[in-house]
C-alpha cells in the first residue's frame, strides 16, 4: 500500500519532470528526428512555434490531470491506467519541447499555473468517482484530438517535422480516449463538452504567444 507521503513525493517528482526544461526523457524517439528541417520565414517560424507551444502546454496539463487522478483514484487498476497513460504522454511533452527549441522558441511561462489548475481538476474528479475521472480523461483526449487536427492543417505546409510529431500524438491520444471509455469512463453530454471547449480556448489563446 502506497502511503500519502510516497504519493506526494512521486507526484512532486513528476511535476519537476514536467515543468523543468530538459528534465523529462522520452521512451520513444521523436517522429521529427528522421526528417529534414524546412526553410521557414520569420512569420512561418513564429506560427509553428505558437502552435507547438499550445501543444506542449496541453501535454503539461495532461501530466497534471493524470497525476491528480492517479493520486485520488479508488481502484488500483484505474490508478495504473492513469500512470501508464501519463508515461506515454511524457513522450509527447518531450517531443513538443524539443520541437520548440529547434524552432528557436521556448515553452510557455504560464505552464506552472496550468499544471496546478489541471492537477486540482484531476484530483477532484478522482475523489468523486473513478467513472467520472475516466470520463474526464476521455473528454479531454477528445478535445486534444480536435486541437491536433486543426493544428496539423494550420501548420506551414513545409513544416513536416512539426506535423510528424502532431500526427503521432493524435494516434496516441485517440488510443487514450478509447482506453478510458473501455475502462468504464462516463461519456460526457454535449453541453459539458461545449463548456470544456470554451475553457480550453483560454489556454490556446494565451500560450500561443506567452
Amino acid at each position: 500500500m502506497i502511503s500519502f507521503l510516497d504519493k506526494a513525493v512521486l507526484q512532486f517528482d513528476r511535476a519537476l519532470q514536467t515543468l523543468v526544461p530538459h528534465a523529462a526523457k522520452a521512451t520513444r524517439p521523436s517522429p521529427a528526428n528522421t526528417l529534414e528541417e524546412a526553410e521557414l520565414d520569420q512569420v512561418e517560424r513564429k506560427h509553428s512555434s505558437g502552435l507547438m507551444r499550445i501543444n506542449h502546454t496541453g501535454e503539461v496539463c495532461a501530466q497534471a490531470l493524470y497525476a491528480g487522478q492517479a493520486t485520488t483514484a479508488k481502484l488500483a487498476t484505474v490508478r495504473q491506467e492513469m500512470e501508464h497513460a501519463a508515461d506515454e504522454e511524457i513522450d509527447h511533452l518531450v517531443w513538443c519541447e524539443q520541437r520548440l527549441y529547434d524552432l528557436g522558441s521556448k515553452p510557455s511561462i504560464l505552464n506552472p499555473l496550468f499544471y496546478g489548475a489541471s492537477f486540482m481538476i484531476g484530483a477532484g474528479a478522482g475523489l468523486i468517482s473513478d467513472k467520472l475521472s475516466l470520463g474526464f480523461v476521455a473528454a479531454t483526449e477528445d478535445q486534444v484530438c480536435i486541437h491536433l487536427q486543426k493544428h496539423m492543417a494550420a501548420l506551414p505546409m513545409q513544416d513536416a517535422k512539426s506535423k510528424a510529431v502532431l500526427t503521432q500524438m493524435h494516434i496516441d491520444e485517440a488510443k487514450h480516449k478509447a482506453m478510458a471509455l473501455e475502462a468504464g469512463g462516463y461519456e460526457f453530454p454535449q453541453p459539458i463538452m461545449a463548456i470544456m471547449t470554451q475553457v480550453s480556448k483560454v489556454m490556446t489563446i494565451t500560450t500561443y504567444r506567452i
